[in-house]
């Protein structure tokens, strides 16, 4: 084999090609000049970077360890994940704003409260209430950049900037795409309110972001559980929104919905006692809402309750956007809401429907505020405020007593008249439509009806209902005790059962106990004895036992305050009908009065006259019918 050589040629290749290399490198050697303007941008940034960790500890905000400058894999793979944006550093730090009333912390990555904690406020078992916590919520907004990178401001790393104005606490926080271009989210704290300011807006991003694509809000909360019965505080959790300049709506509380709004003012996430809000200046044009119900049986092991989403859309003006904004962080108090009239925030409290609702609103919760006011002044903390609910049921049974005489005389018209009214059962035994006239003529000359005992407890269901509604919605009974009960805005558990018994629960409340007991003997007292049995009516005894029953069980995992008004309501009914009957009316009385009215001419009225015609054709077509 002949052996090779390294030829001339070759010889001559090597070394112009180590000749351009040394060259290249000779070429690319920066020059003094540029070695010492590097070094002193290096000295600049390390400054900056100096400066804003003295601003931060300065100002209370605490920071992870940030990323160092010169590592620039990572610097590299984080700018290449945000696009434009890569200009704040990451930074896993946080900023506290906080008031004698409310604790936030505001998040670094995202620029979004990461922690929301009522300071006077405790949950059932002793914790401090939290509305974010552990990631339960998050918000941001989702847009396109011009090439073509979707991004969210949640992974966005945003340089926060504490300062004062005023008395108001100012944070603002940068996610900058160069030193004059940014999105910017400014908080503003004032000292004593659950509202927080909250600017969203954009500096010099027009040739950043595609203006062709939407730019969209998304907010999303996992409601935390804060009271002994979950699926009771579910019952009240729910979406509530006001749109189209105040119309107030909401989501299903019984199970999960979704709902697209045009015109949005604000957006609540009700967590029964207290809310998340989020509330705009000017109206969203859109907002699609969402409630998914996390909450299937009773247990405590269930941490959350429902599962809330909004998406809204923002539009550019001039390739920028400004959304001013407003959190609130709070109780759902009337007394407290109501201060924020700017947005009506107090119509995120659901009241109830119609007059049903403008009753607990206007009337029986400003009464009761009123009233345990006066309590607490000379009572204890575990009197005053179940005394105030005694003396408001005293006080409005004492006024519906009017309409409760009424209903016992049609009751006791009815009683004197049944001896007459079996007879004509008896004699027109064999034709239903002739004992029917009749009876119709005898309630006509006696002056009485069988419906006049059903219209006054007619206008009582306004009353019954709003009263109803009024214990779940009263902030002001929340744990508040008295007697066994220890907080009147949940269940009164005097024993703990080792099993479950469904739709009762684990436990044995006392208060629904009594006050099944009471409606049992108001029921005998007025149901069955006095109202003849016909045929298609329904069984008045079995109706009688059966409503009792139903309430042991229906408010066993109710509010203890409201077993307490249905249990002194019904013990104070009972009186005035024992009164009504032994002092007031006289049945020898009642029966000459119907037999005196029997004697005078009874004039028809049109209603009435038609009946009767009806009633006689109806027996005319009868007997031609056999012929």
């Amino acid at each position: 084999m002949e052996e090779k050589k390294l030829d001339v040629n070759s010889l001559i290749g090597f070394v112009l090609i180590f000749a351009i290399i040394i060259y290249m490198l000779w070429q690319n050697k920066p020059t003094p000049e540029e070695l010492e303007a590097e070094k002193a941008k290096q000295e600049q940034v390390e400054a900056q970077q100096k400066a804003t960790e003295n601003v931060l500890q300065e100002n209370k905000v605490t920071t992870a360890k940030p990323i160092n400058l010169q590592d620039s894999v990572a610097v590299a793979n984080y700018q290449s994940k945000i696009g434009a944006f890569g200009y704040t550093q990451p930074n896993e730090g946080t900023t506290t704003l906080e008031n004698n009333l409310l604790y936030l912390e505001i998040s670094n990555k995202g620029g979004q409260i990461i922690e929301a904690r009522m300071k006077k406020y405790n949950a059932y078992d002793s914790v401090p209430i939290y509305l974010v916590k552990d990631g339960n919520a998050d918000f941001g907004l989702n847009f396109t950049t011009t090439d073509n990178r979707v991004l969210n401001t949640k992974d966005l790393y945003f340089e926060p900037s504490l300062s004062q104005n005023g008395d108001n606490q100012v944070l603002s926080m940068k996610a900058k795409a160069a030193a004059d271009k940014y999105l910017e989210f400014r908080y503003e704290m004032k000292p004593e309110e659950y509202l927080v300011g909250f600017n969203v807006r954009s500096q010099g991003i027009s040739g950043i972001i595609n203006s062709s694509q939407p730019i969209q809000i998304d907010w999303n909360l996992k409601g935390i559980r804060h009271n002994k019965s979950v699926q009771y505080e579910n019952r009240y959790t729910e979406v509530m929104y006001n749109f189209e300049a105040g119309k107030i709506d909401y989501l299903s509380a019984g199970s999960s919905d979704e709902e697209t709004e045009e015109d949005v003012q604000w957006i609540s996430y009700k967590q029964h006692f207290f809310t998340s809000i989020l509330a705009t200046k000017k109206n969203f044009k859109t907002a699609k809402l969402s409630s998914e119900n996390l909450v299937e049986e009773e247990s405590k092991s269930v941490a959350f309750t429902k599962n809330f989403g909004a998406s809204i859309p923002i539009t550019l003006e001039g390739g920028e956007f400004s959304e001013n904004l407003d959190w609130y962080y709070g109780p759902a108090d009337v007394a407290v809401l109501s201060q924020y009239d700017t947005y009506e925030l107090e119509d995120t409290i659901y009241f109830g429907w119609g007059i049903f609702g403008w009753i607990n609103r206007y009337i029986f919760t400003p009464f009761y505020s009123f009233l345990s006011s006066v309590f607490s002044g000379f009572l204890s903390p575990g009197w005053a405020y179940g005394i105030a609910v005694v003396v408001m049921t005293i006080l409005v049974r004492l006024a519906m007593s009017p309409v409760t005489y009424k209903s016992y005389l049609s009751q006791a018209k009815m009683k004197v008249l049944k001896p007459e009214i079996t007879a004509l059962g008896e004699k027109y035994k064999d034709n239903a439509m002739k004992k029917q006239q009749e009876t119709m003529k005898l309630y006509s000359k006696a002056g009485a009806s069988p419906m006049s005992g059903c219209l006054p407890a007619l206008i009582q269901m306004p009353i019954f209902y709003a009263l109803f509604m009024f214990f779940p919605t009263s902030f002001a009974l929340r744990q508040k005790s008295f007697l066994w009960a220890d907080d009147l805005s949940s269940y009164d558990s005097i024993a703990q059962l080792p099993f479950d018994i469904p739709f009762y629960g684990d436990h044995v409340s006392l208060f629904p106990i009594l006050a099944s007991i009471a409606i049992f003997f108001y029921m005998m007292m007025t149901t069955g004895q006095n109202m003849p049995t016909q045929p298609g009516m329904p069984n008045m005894k079995f109706i009688m036992y059966l409503m009792p029953f139903m309430m042991l069980f229906f408010f066993n995992n109710y509010a203890s305050g409201l077993s307490l008004y249905y249990f002194v309501s019904n013990l104070i009914t009972i009186g005035i009908m024992l009164v009504i009957k032994n002092f007031i009316l006289d049945n020898d009385k009642i029966h000459a009065q119907i037999q005196e009215n029997k004697k005078k001419p009874k004039k028809e009225s049109k209603f009435q006259r038609k009946m009767r015609e009806m009633m006689e054709q109806a027996e005319a077509q009868k007997k031609a019918g056999k012929r």
